[in-house]
């Protein structure tokens, strides 16, 4: 089962989330301040990070950059409000998905492996097949591994969230076709009811930064404006 860090603010929350995920057979290391987490983050090694937005100290936010300056964890942002401004700056901060408190133990158990199941496989399903490994895709500048999770821009990995990835891996799958945010968060968020477009649109922009040259005339993941997204075309 994964190993879960869990920073939160709230004891009760704190204990609660602790309590349910723990029943549900995860490890869990909980931290009640971003100090405290980040303290425990290199011993523990969680596998995925839930993280409370309005902490003492280093606030949510900060702990999500700090965080991914040094790792790819997934994260997922524990928000009491949901608020816009809150949601959106979580998102660009680098989190995966985002959940409004208070929320059951069996959500964030399908939330949770939603987002870890973005670090395991390729986004449209291929694998390696048995007579060897798929062949490394390449559109200009930047080199795409379906089979080993690895994405280059001339010559140097990039460090890809799991949630930019994944979206990466869908989108480049079929250059050209464009797809709607809903059909994105179905596909890759695996929101199967009329989930958050803000997901989408955060990521894309996080994506940007690390594949385009210049990510406000972007080359790669492209706006087709009133419908959604598309990868090229090159």
């Amino acid at each position: 089962m994964p190993r879960v860090l869990l920073i939160e603010d709230d004891a009760a929350v704190r204990d609660g989330v602790s309590l349910a995920l723990r029943r549900r057979g995860h490890e869990v290391a909980a931290a009640g301040s971003g100090e405290e987490g980040l303290d425990i983050l290199p011993g523990f090694r969680p596998d995925i990070v839930l993280l409370d937005l309005m902490l003492p100290g280093k606030d949510g936010f900060e702990v999500c950059r700090l965080i991914r300056a040094e790792r790819q964890l997934p994260i997922i942002m524990l928000t009491a409000r949901g608020e816009d401004l809150d949601v959106v700056l979580g998102l660009e901060a680098g989190a995966d998905d985002y959940i409004v408190k208070p929320a059951r133990g069996e959500v964030l158990e399908a939330r949770m492996r939603a987002v870890l199941r973005r670090t395991a496989l390729p986004a449209d399903g291929s694998a390696a097949t048995e007579t060897g490994p798929a062949p490394v895709e390449s559109y200009g500048e930047l080199a795409i591994d379906r089979a080993g999770l690895v994405v280059a821009k001339s010559g140097h990995d990039l460090a890809l969230a799991p949630s930019e990835m994944k979206l990466l891996l869908f989108l480049s799958a079929t250059p050209g076709q464009v797809f709607s945010r809903q059909q994105l968060l179905e596909h890759v968020w695996e929101h199967s009811y009329h989930g958050d477009a803000r997901l989408v649109d955060a990521c894309v922009m996080r994506l940007r930064t690390k594949i385009e040259d210049t990510p406000r005339s972007p080359r790669y993941v492209q706006t087709v404006r009133g419908f959604g997204y598309r990868f090229g075309p090159l």
